[in-house]
């Protein structure tokens, strides 16, 4: 591990600590008691705030590194092909995905996947930036984020939420969590240039008979219909 990077890791520890909205969030949803599968974690700081046995993903391998000397469970690994990475055996009470939707090339695929790794009782954390629903506000330097360069998927307030929900996901509040005020989150939620997503795992969703039926026999798309099967079996008595 080089010096810049433990250095690197030490600062952003402190930045991560520091965030009244990842503190709120943490809290609320007990994250410190809770298994968390943290992707795209960079040096694992928010990991500080999870509970026992959480697991990190990142594609450095030098941060896989930092992990084992700092007694972080970071493992390398592409967001879109968990499975290379982790076991099925390792459900998680938690999932964390902050500043990691927008760059992805699948990202139904990518939380149908997640359901490998989650139970009945799972929570979904996501954190993207957003349009804005005044487009006009695009003019503006902090609404600009969800148009860096690296970005490849976009997302506004309602397809952010149905794109959770058709991937198994049941959408239960989004807001950008920037008070301990529910009142004041709800004003600004419409407006915010980022915000997260809470969904709980539903497991009696599946795809509709037509969905079924256009991807029938197509060996691109059974990967997925098979782990909502597997889903829809489990809620059988």
């Amino acid at each position: 591990m080089t010096k810049d990077l433990k250095i690197y890791a030490e600062e952003h520890d402190k930045r991560v600590l520091a965030s009244k909205t990842f503190k709120r969030i943490s809290e609320i949803y007990n994250l410190s008691n809770k298994r968390v599968l943290d992707i795209g974690c960079s040096t694992g700081s928010h990991m500080l705030r999870f509970g026992k046995d959480s697991v990190g993903i990142t594609t450095n391998p030098k941060e896989v590194t930092l992990g084992k000397e700092i007694g972080r469970d970071l493992r390398l690994g592409n967001a879109e092909r968990l499975s290379e990475t982790l076991s099925t055996k390792e459900n998680f009470d938690a999932i964390w995905c902050n500043n990691i939707f927008e760059h992805l090339l699948s990202p139904h695929a990518f939380l149908v996947n997640l359901k490998k790794f989650a139970h009945d009782d799972t929570l979904l954390i996501l954190g993207t930036p957003m349009v804005p629903i005044f487009t006009s506000l695009m003019s503006f330097k902090k609404f600009r984020g969800a148009l860096a360069s690296a970005h490849v998927n976009f997302f506004n307030y309602n397809t952010y939420k149905y794109t959770v929900t058709y991937a198994g996901w049941k959408s239960d509040l989004m807001s950008p969590f920037i008070s301990d005020n529910k009142i004041i989150n709800s004003f600004f939620t419409p407006l915010s240039p980022h915000l997260y997503l809470i969904a709980k795992n539903n497991t009696s969703y599946k795809y509709h008979p037509k969905k079924l039926n256009e991807w029938d026999n197509d060996p691109l798309y059974q990967p997925l219909i098979e782990v909502m099967n597997q889903e829809s079996q489990n809620t059988q008595p």
